[in-house]
């Protein structure tokens, strides 16, 4: 008799132990789409390792999709084998950055209406897909106050795009142009060019890389 209350008392501890296995939810899995920023984002001090270190890894799992040099058909392109085939339960697109820079000298940018298309276009397949998406404004290319960067214009409008994407597609917005803005005319007293945010006009620093990560945590919590 007492063995046998043993061998059950062994049966119930099983079934308990695989049911609390069965019930506890798999990480919330966040895929970050975009470029040589988010590529950077997984090495040092980049910021989807700061977002790890501020989220619980039993909780969320986070990883970067970013290929240097990237547009966006770049990203239309590779959608399905980087993005897609991980089975995302949340894609953070941050591109916008090549689209805007390859204009000014080597004119391979990206035409206004063309980068709204294949953006609306990567929203529909990754919403397709059954994740959420989250979109994001491009940040700088230059640092200097009021316009005065050779790309500024390119960029406001561009930024100004994705933030009517987001209205129209009902998606949460990730505004990095206006929070870049906003910490350099605090921030950037001397009207530097590079270094306050970013190491070269574009690529994040340390501190660039803490104000995305910041910027990024309420959207995926």
């Amino acid at each position: 008799m007492k063995n046998h209350m043993k061998h059950m008392g062994l049966i119930a501890a099983t079934l308990i132990l695989t049911l609390s296995i069965a019930m506890k939810a798999k990480p919330k899995k966040v895929i970050f789409f975009g470029d040589s920023i988010t590529q950077a984002g997984v090495q040092g001090n980049g910021y989807i390792n700061q977002l790890k270190k501020n989220l619980d890894p039993a909780k969320y799992e986070l990883i970067g999709a970013g290929v240097g040099g990237n547009k966006v058909y770049d990203l239309y392109l590779r959608m399905e084998e980087d993005v897609l085939a991980k089975k995302p339960d949340l894609v953070i697109i941050y591109v916008g950055i090549n689209d805007v820079w390859h204009k000014l000298g080597a004119r391979t940018g990206t035409d206004y209406d063309k980068y709204l298309k294949f953006y609306q276009a990567l929203i529909n397949k990754i919403q397709a897909n059954g994740a959420k998406v989250v979109v994001c404004t491009p940040s700088v290319i230059g640092e200097k106050k009021d316009g005065t960067n050779e790309a500024d214009a390119d960029l406001n409008k561009y930024a100004q795009g994705v933030r009517e994407l987001a209205a129209k597609n009902n998606l949460p917005l990730c505004d990095l142009r206006k929070a870049f803005a906003e910490y350099e005319a605090k921030n950037n007293t001397e009207d530097k060019e590079k270094g306050v945010l970013t190491t070269d006009r574009v690529h994040l620093n340390d501190t660039g890389n803490q104000l995305v990560a910041d910027q990024m945590l309420p959207f995926i919590k």
